[in-house]
């Protein structure tokens, strides 16, 4: 009797320890495998270029490999549609571009996904967009470059990056304010886009600040969208609030993930994130190319990244662009 009770007892504990040790199992540790990052813009690009500096860094980090995905195209746009499109697991995620991906949702009909569809992760740099011409151009000062553009409306052709892009809102703002007409080239990359100015495939060119020091011995520096002067790089190029033209300019990146990612994953990423991006090889190497490094984690990203979207929106209807 003794003994049947006492094998009840067992049984019932056995059953009792599978079904409480089935609901507590412990979830799989995140990450268990590689994580794609998708690189929206070419090879060789700023986008590119940040990533494969955090690569190694961020594998250690994370404990598994990071591989790098390009979905160029649409200034950007093809590779955000694809991350939206990606399982919700926190093993795809993508670079991201302030403005791009508030103007593309603003101003084109359907470009894939949403601003609110890319759940921010973390923001680590920013290049400030500058006016530049090539050393062997006529235009000494911004002022010449204005004065000639003002007699020749729409001969002067600027290279940028896409359209509804930093450089392309940099376009607009600059003509707006200063009543000019010029060309608009886009093209999809940064690479690309300096390639054709060097070659002479353009007048000028809004170009990212790490890609205006990297060319400085080819190229004169104009305006930065700065609001201080861009030391210790440029420290004699005036601003454009300095000429008297209320703007500045600039292209911040980050990285996000599809939506409705589980917050534990955002949390692990942006932590990995935080340790690299404050690291000294991210800040030494960013500085030293041209870029400012930023540190915002997933919260603040979010926050500021709401009030962009707010100013854009405003900046958009008073140019007319959108009701």
């Amino acid at each position: 009797m003794k003994s049947r009770t006492l094998k009840t007892v067992l049984s019932g504990v056995v059953a009792l320890v599978f079904v409480f040790g089935v609901a507590v199992t412990a979830p799989a540790a995140f990450p268990e495998k590689q994580i794609n990052y998708i690189i929206c813009f070419n090879p060789g690009g700023q986008s590119d270029v940040t990533a494969r500096v955090q690569q190694k860094d961020l594998a250690e980090a994370l404990g598994v490999p990071v591989v790098m995905q390009y979905k160029v195209g649409a200034g950007g746009a093809v590779g955000w549609t694809a991350l939206v499109r990606s399982k919700r697991d926190g093993y795809t995620i993508a670079g991201n571009n302030i403005p791009h991906i508030i103007l593309q949702p603003l101003m084109r009909k359907n470009p894939g996904y949403q601003t609110d569809q890319l759940v921010p992760i973390y923001l680590f740099e920013t290049t400030p967009i500058g006016l530049a011409v090539r050393n062997d151009s006529p235009f000494m000062t911004a002022q010449d470059f204005m004065d000639f553009a003002e007699k020749n409306k729409g001969v002067i052709t600027v290279a940028g990056v896409g359209t509804y892009t930093g450089h392309h809102i940099t376009y607009l703002q600059f003509t707006d304010l200063t009543g000019l007409k010029l060309t608009y080239i886009p093209f999809t990359g940064a690479a690309p886009q300096v390639a054709a100015f060097i070659g002479g495939h353009s007048t000028a060119i809004f170009g990212n600040s790490n890609n205006l020091v990297d060319h400085k011995d080819k190229i004169r520096v104009l305006a930065m969208g700065t609001e201080k002067r861009f030391k210790p790089f440029f420290p004699d190029v005036p601003t454009f609030k300095e000429l008297g033209i209320n703007m500045t300019a600039g292209i911040s990146r980050g990285v996000c993930a599809p939506p409705d990612t589980p917050a534990d994953r955002i949390a692990v990423l942006e932590k990995a994130f935080d340790t690299v991006c404050r690291g000294k090889n991210f800040v030494s190497k960013m500085e030293e190319m041209g870029f400012e490094v930023n540190n915002l984690g997933a919260a603040e990203f979010k926050a500021w990244l709401d009030g962009k979207k707010k100013e854009y929106t405003e900046l958009l209807k008073k140019l007319g662009q959108i009701k």
